[in-house]
């Protein structure tokens, strides 16, 4: 199995920007604006916060984790969905099944990323392509949890609004973080019209910075994009990424004892 050794803080999410130019003038339009002016109706409630324009669909903290994913919801409409009531926030139907269990076979084959049929270069240039046409989406609905009979979480980032509820219903459920995280196993699904229809995966050791030094983690990410993904290929590609993920940490693991 092929990895791919990165110096990057895969995981780490961006900072704000701050639209500092514009503070004199918001000043200026509120101080303009007279309380008694205002309707009885309204009132103050609880304390105000930095980001009173957030609404479902438009959570700045997991906007910014879907930046450090690579995604950017320019539509302002991305919904993180964890559990069944997030679908019908986000406008989606149940599962017609809960949970889901979706049987894969060799039909769902998916080419892992520096293999013979499909080259590095190949699966990054079309994951950035994958990563932008979700970017300009009108909605991403991302369903998230725990691949299922592990402790390792996967995140679906995708525009299929039929696609999303039965992604949720074959993840089992795991709690909610907060902040929102990037999660070991990240999926990116493009349902539209697209040149070529596209399926891969690829498994990376990345370092991450967790406060007493470097520590090496593995990840994995699984890129379809089609007219009609295929669930049975998606979950195909979750299948290896957490067997990659798993034969790292067990390999890890075993180093480690042999060194005590």
């Amino acid at each position: 199995m092929n990895r791919i050794l990165s110096s990057t803080h895969l995981l780490s999410r961006r900072a704000p920007v701050l639209l500092t130019d514009h503070i004199p003038l918001l000043h200026s339009l509120r101080s303009s604006i007279p309380f008694s002016s205002l309707p009885s109706s309204v009132g103050r409630v609880g304390t105000s916060t930095q980001f009173p324009d957030e609404y479902p669909g438009q959570i700045y903290a997991f906007n910014w984790c879907l930046n450090g994913d690579g995604v950017t919801p320019t539509k302002k409409s991305a919904f993180r969905i964890v559990k069944p009531l997030d679908l019908q926030v986000a406008g989606l139907k149940k599962p017609k099944s809960n949970p889901l269990v979706v049987t894969t076979s060799s039909q769902n084959s998916i080419p892992e990323a520096g293999s013979e049929s499909l080259p590095f270069e190949s699966f990054d240039s079309t994951s950035l392509r994958v990563k932008e046409y979700l970017s300009l989406s009108d909605h991403l609905y991302c369903p998230e949890g725990d691949v299922p009979k592990t402790r390792i979480g996967c995140r679906v980032i995708s525009n299929s609004a039929a696609l999303a509820p039965d992604l949720l219903a074959y993840l089992e459920r795991a709690p909610r973080k907060e902040p929102p995280v990037s999660l070991p196993v990240t999926v990116y699904v493009y349902e539209g019209d697209v040149d070529n229809e596209f399926s891969g995966y690829a498994i990376e050791v990345v370092e991450l910075d967790e406060g007493d030094g470097d520590i090496e983690r593995t990840v994995g990410s699984v890129v379809v994009s089609a007219k009609n993904p295929d669930i049975a290929t998606v979950v195909r590609g979750i299948e290896l990424c957490a067997e990659g993920i798993k034969a790292d940490e067990d390999e890890r693991a075993a180093g480690g004892e042999e060194s005590e």
